[in-house]
């Protein structure tokens, strides 16, 4: 047994199942493909689910993976201990009704006693109680002596989810010596960590119908993990993951940068292993195609990174520098990662902008939570701090709820995270689910349809003779329909093109012996069925029916100009502004193409016209695409380009565009640039943090463009009464400066007229603790013309405390202003409108002089000002 480093160990493991006769299989993307009960790949397994469960055929019965993992259900201890993070690789070996027991036990032993050398001796066997066949597979097949197999109950050594294929388990533990403690015992030593597992076996061999009724599966699977940190601490002799060589590393790093030595305080150390497994974590997340956002797997991210960054703070280390540290883990993995250094500069990029947009609120935002903690710790009692606030802080500053519930738990305080729910209900006026399994047609298509398979021709045809395979009508497999229903068809062989990669699904008709139905909708189920969303239009059809299938060629034509006016826009915009662009979504359908793309920073005028005009050029040099199929490793070879945290097969589809665009696709294009006669931006804005869109149109779709702006124009010219439309510009300054001159007229008037009720003001004003209380309310004086008021008013009285409200159409404004004297006495203009501003439903603040705020129900204004003098009383004592 000798030192062996991370990465080697992962390539002995996968190399030792190839010799046994095992395809490698590159580690899946963190981003679930095609599984919406997860929102991050948390297993090794995982990926393989669709093997297991029968939807897809693997590519090979015998399959080994090392598998990226992320989980977080213990994110709060990750620090706390150095047993505990978020990030971590799977290694395992599966069979899909190929082998079982006896190879799964022979070569696991073969691999940690002859291939890692482990001493036999220091290996200990757990078994399912009554896996008898497992207990003497491991004794007399493998050699193991029967006192070290120890027997375990169900909660230990059984895998089942629910109803389904489950089975029993064999766990191997290795034993770490007497450092540990003493072995007494098979369970005393687990507890004091002496004894660890390191690899699970999993016997697939049973079906449970829910009920408790286990019956053997005919095809019996292998599934296998062990973690691979936890078997480096093994071969590297260390304590846990963070002392392990590559993550050293990464945690040496984030010394250099903070001036803080792992193991010199263990406040510290608390810190840096938060860092260090949150920066692992972020850095395969971003690079795996998540961005930072408020829900969902964006909002794991967010989370990650705004812990990471406050634990550096902790450390005293207030600046971004998260970024730093993403070259050592890319660095510490590109050997089994090498995707990650293609996107380096991306990653960094992605989590710089997210500690700086941290950065800008943080500060403020621990100062509010630190004044709610001493404000809690003051009354002794009841340590809760209230929804409100933490929403408050969530909202306006930045800080995800799980950071103010870590903040407040170090001082003992708990959160009241029903009512922090309920505000964001409130916000968002509907409650939101972070995940949520799909549901609907697809769940009864897929059920009733996993038995067939659709042959897809439409790349090369429009229309084709084909017959129905199977109808869903009513959630329900049907053998028929008729005039009016609405029905899901599968075909046997289909031309219409399924929704997937951002491009919509065909539209078209299936027609048989006179009888039409109009498909609204393609769409692709899991197991890979095309499957058609119909009204029958015209008489009836069933199931054998021979049909033909027509594809609507005009939207299809307009459909492949905007997919190939989206490929040329993504080349165009990383010439213009970088090669960090890539793809994070689109929307491919006939009238436009909508594209979503990294980037941070709005993207300027000239910018676009030159992004505008490249795609243009490519359209006008009238360029013949080349699409074909090629092996994964061929594509990458040429540099073509995949989407981010896609997953792809062995053999893929490239589309290029010679000398202007390589990708990998797998949509509908033009046979030639100049077939999309045009191109036009309409819009480019933001969509989310580090994600921009450009929505655009192509062909008859610019004519269509063209001919709203005509008629736009026109109707200006119209509603400005200018003689025509060459003149529309010259008569809108004309009209520009005479509406500036009246605005200034009334609002000299209305400052008059406000000025002139200054004396009403002061003589309604109620004396209270040596400062003067007045208010008053006008109608259409716009907030300005209010701000002049309120100078003149705290300029005359320095004693005045005055709120002034201006009502108009669209709600209208409170101002609050108190004078020199006045704030000396404790007036707060901020808190006091904002108090006034809450009797209505609105908002504001500001200084202690002078503060706005917005009007919420009107009616309730009046009332509002009447309690002006009650609200004072709270600060002028």
């Amino acid at each position: 047994m000798k030192w062996t480093g991370l990465n080697e160990l992962r390539e002995s493991y996968l190399k030792f199942f190839e010799s046994k006769g095992h395809l490698r299989m590159d580690s899946a993307p963190l981003v679930p493909q095609g599984d919406n009960s997860i929102l991050l790949i948390n297993a090794g397994m995982t990926p393989l689910k669709k093997y297991f469960q029968g939807i897809e055929t693997p590519p090979c019965k015998r399959v080994t993976t090392c598998q990226k993992c992320i989980r977080t259900p213990d994110i709060d201890n990750v620090g706390k201990t150095a047993r505990h993070g978020t990030y971590f690789e799977m290694l395992g070996n599966f069979s899909f009704g190929d082998y079982f027991k006896h190879e799964a036990t022979a070569w696991a032993w073969e691999y940690l006693t002859k291939v890692l050398e482990i001493p036999a001796d220091r290996l200990w066997i757990t078994i399912y109680e009554e896996d008898d066949e497992a207990g003497d597979i491991w004794a007399n097949e493998v050699g193991i002596p029967r006192d070290r197999i120890v027997k375990l109950g169900k909660a230990d050594n059984f895998w089942e989810h629910g109803s389904g294929p489950c089975g029993p388990c064999s766990e191997i533990h290795f034993d770490r010596g007497e450092k540990y403690g003493p072995f007494e015992s098979f369970e005393q030593a687990g507890d004091c960590d002496r004894l660890i597992e390191i690899w699970n076996l999993v016997f697939t061999q049973f079906d449970n119908d829910g009920h408790g009724n286990y019956t053997q599966l005919a095809n019996k699977n292998i599934d296998t993990g062990m973690g691979l940190e936890r078997l480096a601490c093994v071969m590297q002799d260390v304590d846990n993951l963070f002392e392990v060589d590559t993550v050293q590393n990464i945690m040496k790093k984030i010394s250099e940068i903070t001036g803080k030595t792992y193991k010199e305080d263990e406040k510290d150390d608390v810190s840096i292993r938060v860092i260090t497994d949150h920066i692992r974590s972020t850095t395969f997340m971003v690079g795996d195609g998540v961005l930072p956002s408020n829900e969902g797997r964006g909002y794991v991210l967010r989370r990650l990174l705004r812990r990471a960054a406050r634990h550096g703070r902790i450390l005293g280390t207030n600046r971004p520098f998260l970024y730093e540290v993403v070259d050592t883990v890319i660095n510490e993995n590109v050997s089994a990662y090498p995707e990650l250094d293609s996107k380096r500069e991306y990653i960094k990029k992605v989590i710089q902008k997210e500690e700086e947009a941290f950065a800008k609120t943080v500060d403020k935002g621990s100062q509010i939570l630190d004044q709610y903690i001493a404000e809690i710790e003051a009354k002794g009692v009841n340590k809760v701090l209230g929804g409100e606030e933490a929403f408050k802080l969530h909202d306006t500053y930045g800080f995800p709820l799980d950071l103010t519930k870590e903040i407040c738990a170090e001082k003992g305080i708990s959160v009241d995270e029903d009512k922090f729910h309920e505000c964001m209900k409130i916000q968002k006026q509907t409650a939101r689910e972070n995940r949520k399994l799909s549901g609907g047609w697809d769940d009864a298509t897929a059920s009733a349809l996993t038995q067939f398979t659709t042959k897809f021709v439409g790349y090369n045809e429009l229309e084709c003779e084909t017959k129905i395979l199977a109808m869903v009508k009513d959630g329900d497999a049907a053998d028929m329909c008729e005039e009016g229903d609405r029905v899901t068809v599968l075909l046997e062989t289909t031309p219409f093109y399924a929704e997937s990669g951002g491009q919509v699904g065909d539209k078209g008709t299936i027609e048989g012996n006179g009888n039409v139905m109009d498909v609204l909708d393609t769409q692709k189920l899991t197991g890979g069925q095309f499957v058609c969303h119909c009204e029958v239009t015209s008489g009836g059809f069933t199931t054998g029916m021979a049909v033909t299938a027509k594809v609507d060629k005009t939207l299809r034509a307009a459909t492949a100009r905007n997919h190939t006016a989206a490929h040329l826009l993504q080349a165009a915009l990383r010439n213009v502004l970088g090669n960090h662009v890539h793809q994070a979504g689109q929307l491919v359908s006939p009238d436009r193409m909508r594209f979503d793309f990294a980037h941070f920073s709005a993207v300027t005028p000239e910018e676009l016209s030159k992004i505008e005009n490249l795609v243009n050029e490519a359209v006008l040099n009238a360029i013949e695409l080349d699409i074909k199929e090629m092996p994964i490793e061929e594509a990458q070879k040429l540099g073509a380009m995949a989407l981010f945290g896609e997953k792809y097969g062995k053999v893929v589809r490239v589309v290029n565009v010679p000398g202007v665009s390589l990708e990998f696709c797998g949509g509908t294009h033009v046979k030639n640039t100049s077939n999309i006669g045009l191109f036009k931006i309409i819009s480019e804005n933001s969509v989310a943090a580090g994600v921009r869109r450009i929505e655009a149109v192509t062909g008859t779709g610019v004519l269509g463009l063209i001919d709203e702006y005509k008629d736009t124009v026109a109707q200006a010219a119209a509603a400005i009464k200018a003689p025509n439309v060459n003149e529309l510009a010259a008569r809108c300054t004309a009209a520009a400066a005479e509406i500036k001159a009246l605005e200034k007229q009334v609002a000299e008037l209305n400052s008059k007229i406000a000025s002139s009720q200054l004396d009403v003001l002061f003589e309604n004003a109620v004396s209270y603790n040596g400062c003067r209380v007045t208010s008053a309310k006008f109608s259409g004086v716009k907030s300005d013309v209010l701000r002049t008021m309120g100078d003149q008013i705290k300029d005359k009285a320095p004693d005045i405390i005055a709120v002034l409200a201006s009502v108009t159409e669209d709600g209208g404004s409170i101002l609050c202003v108190s004078g020199k004297d006045a704030v000396s006495a404790g007036a707060h203009s901020g808190k006091i409108v904002q108090k006034i501003a809450a009797l209505t439903g609105g908002k504001g603040g500001g200084r202690p002089d002078s503060a706005m705020a917005g009007i919420g129900d009107k009616n309730k204004l009046d009332s509002a000002l009447a309690s002006l003098t009650d609200v004072v009383k709270e600060f002028v004592k």
